[in-house]
């Protein structure tokens, strides 16, 4: 798999959930659909589930997680996450163009 059918089958899949469901790729990043884009994310290592940081997917962590995430496709797992319905709820509207 590429790393481009990969952020594309995650858009689609993501497009499909409620807002604030995140696509939990594996037990150290979630990624969610932002009303424009998927956003990445790396959780805190304290096991509270909640975001760290955010981070963009690019060529060097595909080659590094391509095995992982491309497993993710086969069985994906999602969740609910309060903090990002969160702060869905409180981004202003996207406006194209």
């Amino acid at each position: 798999m590429k790393l481009e059918d990969f952020k594309s089958q995650l858009s689609m899949l993501l497009r499909d959930h409620p807002n604030g469901t995140t696509a939990d790729l594996s037990d150290f990043a979630v990624a969610w659909w932002n009303g424009n884009d998927v956003t990445y994310a790396f959780l805190r290592d304290d096991e509270t589930g909640l975001i760290e940081e955010v981070f963009d997917l690019d060529d060097y962590l595909w080659g590094e997680w391509r095995e992982t995430l491309s497993k993710w496709v086969d069985a994906p797992k999602f969740s609910e996450r309060a903090e990002v319905a969160g702060w869905l709820m409180d981004a202003p509207p996207y406006e194209a163009g």
